[in-house]
């Protein structure tokens, strides 16, 4: 099975046992709508917090790499807290470890000095918001260095949402796109576009979705 500019195989399995797992019942960022126009949309976002991690490559090795370490840490390769969880749902597959329910969506950021620049970067930031009954107390800790958590405060973004499948030249004529619809209303978009991606690998490209999100100032 090829998934050229998607996912690999393994990852596909992957994702499918997550979505699998949650029952779809993925909970998504909590955000206040301010302006929606056509596909363009003015959010602000509430508080979160972020399991994420930085890897080398293209995009698309890139956010396979990155998912397969973020999954790894939500199946349970993680340090319980010391605080007693009050979740929904406790999965303990190994002793001193907790399974984390499922979010939408998975983000992909580039990590270049260029803002605005997708094609070409060759460093991602791959993050997951996680679930809201979470604090950064209650979270269990991830085993692999290479995973990280971190508190993201409210912030308002602009985003775009369209269908189908991404590539590195059509996640920056979609990023382009939004920066011009920005201007348009007289806003600043600062720092980079994020790549957010809401379905399981085996959906239809049609019924695909997606976003670019990009920070904005004073909103």
């Amino acid at each position: 099975m090829n998934l050229p500019t998607r996912f690999t195989t393994s990852t596909a399995v992957l994702i499918g046992l997550l979505w699998t797992n949650s029952l779809m019942a993925t909970e998504e960022p909590k955000f206040e709508s301010l302006l929606q126009e056509d596909r363009f949309e003015i959010r602000r976002y509430a508080p979160q917090i972020i399991a994420e991690t930085i890897v080398d490559g293209d995009m698309d090795s890139a956010s396979n790499r990155g998912f397969r370490l973020i999954a790894d840490y939500i199946f349970g390769n993680n340090q319980k807290a010391g605080i007693a969880m009050t979740v929904p749902v406790v999965v303990e597959p190994a002793a001193g470890s907790e399974k984390i329910a499922m979010t939408a969506p998975v983000s992909v950021e580039p990590q270049t000095e260029q803002e605005g620049a997708i094609a070409g970067a060759k460093r991602w930031r791959i993050h997951f918001v996680m679930p809201s009954q979470y604090s950064m107390a209650t979270l269990p800790k991830p085993v692999n260095s290479l995973v990280s958590l971190r508190e993201i405060p409210a912030k308002s973004f602009a985003a775009i949402t369209y269908t189908g499948f991404n590539t590195e030249s059509s996640v920056q004529a979609k990023s382009d796109e939004l920066a011009r619809w920005i201007k348009s209303k007289n806003l600043e978009a600062i720092g980079k576009p994020q790549l957010a991606r809401y379905n399981p690998p085996w959906t239809l490209p049609f019924l695909r979705r997606n976003e670019i999100l990009l920070e904005i100032r004073g909103q």
